[in-house]
């Protein structure tokens, strides 16, 4: 199990791990302790024990008051889980923790390679469970667990009750009999897929006239779809099943539930996911997730479209942190493309007041953004560049005060250079009067004076040019 920042910042926000929508009741703590601490002494007598061990490989809890506080809540949602699997007449189903770095000995042994992960052993297969850690929803992924990995249709009802799982992809195979080694291979790529993949099988020729199957074929249904893909090559190998599912294991329209939601994270196509929000009990929310179904339908050939739809109704203390991790309003639907490691985004332009996109309009914004035309990392690059706009807007207004300030400084100096001026020429003209009286002997003192002036008017000019500078 991995945090990421699309899930993390609600766990010391809300002081739990249920973030989705209740499946189940579970009662109260009791406070009898369920959950064994496995060591390298013991873990082999305690897992003889279950026909099923629930193993929580946790990272080590230090000194953190924050590590600890989280540790507890984990702790908590195991013991809930454990005191509502004990009443289970069919199965033992045990629960463990083991510590990453006092226990790393036996997680070797058993395998175990990914830290904050839950395992499950049941008879010869270890599953990783990728979803929330809550005991409701954990407690329903082990019931699917201790259930058969092919369910048998016999009758009409139980297709009614296939035809209605839409959101999972499953497959149905029809065969002579349990008996049959056809039917023997299928079994055993059932068990590799169990429980994240459904498989169905029928032994009846008239459910299989219904499905439209032929003895020894498989159709692959991918969720949302109706019409299935025909499996090529019958009768199958185990091995030909795996492979074939392997390489279609990424629906065009998957649903994030819960019981999934960390491993439909991970499986992100170059580091992002298309993001559908929508809720199906609202009028606007059903109206566009079956726009976007048709558009899955029209482009499921398409390996590089894969839409995760998120029903808000199923992660009710998610609504808020997305909202504003997004900066989205979810309560009208939405589609945008998400970066998985920075939680980076945008979004198609739907506007409140208009009618919803047409199947071509949102056809177009994929292939854009198939296109790499739309893409989070541009809208960051653009932000970037207003930010730019705005430091030179800056570099402007304070060159134009510069200028301004300039302008200024070079009006005072040369109103101080006509006021010198003034000056010169009223004494000019004084000495002027004065020859006229003087005789020769004044000449030679208003020479004096004549040059005392130049001198003076020297040391104003000096004095004036250092005021420029």
């Amino acid at each position: 199990m991995k945090w990421n920042l699309v899930f993390l910042g609600l766990l010391l926000t809300f002081g739990q791990l249920s973030w989705g929508q209740k499946g189940m009741d579970i009662p109260e703590y009791d406070g009898k302790d369920r959950v064994h601490d496995l060591n390298v002494k013991n873990y082999k007598s305690v897992m003889k024990k279950y026909d099923v061990m629930v193993v929580y490989y946790h990272e080590h809890v230090g000194s953190s008051k924050v590590a600890q506080k989280q540790f507890q809540i984990e702790e908590l949602a195991l013991e809930l889980a454990a005191q509502v699997l004990e009443d289970l007449d069919d199965e033992d189903i045990g629960v463990g923790l083991l510590d990453e770095k006092t226990d790393k000995a036996v997680a070797k042994k058993l395998g175990l390679d990914e830290v904050d992960s839950i395992y499950i052993f049941i008879e010869d297969e270890v599953i990783e469970y990728d979803g929330e850690l809550a005991a409701d929803t954990l407690v329903e992924f082990l019931y699917d667990v201790i259930e058969d990995p092919v369910e048998i249709i016999d009758n009409v009802r139980e297709l009614k009750g296939f035809h209605n799982i839409e959101e999972d992809i499953k497959l149905v195979g029809f065969f002579k009999g349990q008996k049959s080694e056809h039917y023997h291979e299928y079994e055993d790529a059932a068990e590799e897929f169990h429980p994240h993949i459904k498989f169905f099988a029928t032994f009846s020729p008239k459910v299989a006239k219904s499905l439209g199957l032929k003895l020894n074929e498989v159709d692959f249904y991918e969720p949302f779809m109706d019409e299935p893909v025909v499996i090529p090559g019958k009768p199958y190998s185990e091995k030909e099943l795996v492979e074939f599912i392997e390489d279609n294991d990424r629906p065009t329209l998957r649903k994030m539930q819960p019981y999934n939601m960390y491993e439909i994270w991970d499986d992100a196509l170059d580091g992002e996911h298309i993001i559908a929000f929508a809720e199906e009990g609202d009028p606007d929310g059903f109206e566009f997730l079956e726009i976007v179904k048709e558009v899955a339908e029209d482009n499921t050939d398409n390996p590089d479209l894969s839409i995760v739809w998120i029903d808000p109704d199923d992660f009710p203390l998610l609504v808020p942190y997305w909202e504003r991790t997004f900066d989205i309003d979810l309560s009208s639907p939405q589609i945008g493309v998400v970066e998985v490691d920075d939680a980076e985004s945008i979004w198609f332009d739907m506007d409140d007041d208009d009618d919803m996109p047409t199947v071509d309009e949102l056809e177009d914004w994929l292939e854009d953004v198939l296109e790499n035309k739309i893409d989070p990392d541009d809208d960051d690059d653009d932000d970037d560049d207003d930010d730019d706009d705005d430091d030179d807007d800056d570099d402007d207004d304070d060159d134009d005060d510069d200028d301004d300030d300039d302008d200024d400084d070079d009006d005072d100096d040369d109103d101080d250079d006509d006021d010198d001026d003034d000056d010169d020429d009223d004494d000019d003209d004084d000495d002027d009067d004065d020859d006229d009286d003087d005789d020769d002997d004044d000449d030679d003192d208003d020479d004096d004076d004549d040059d005392d002036d130049d001198d003076d008017d020297d040391d104003d000019d000096d004095d004036d040019d250092d005021d420029d500078d």
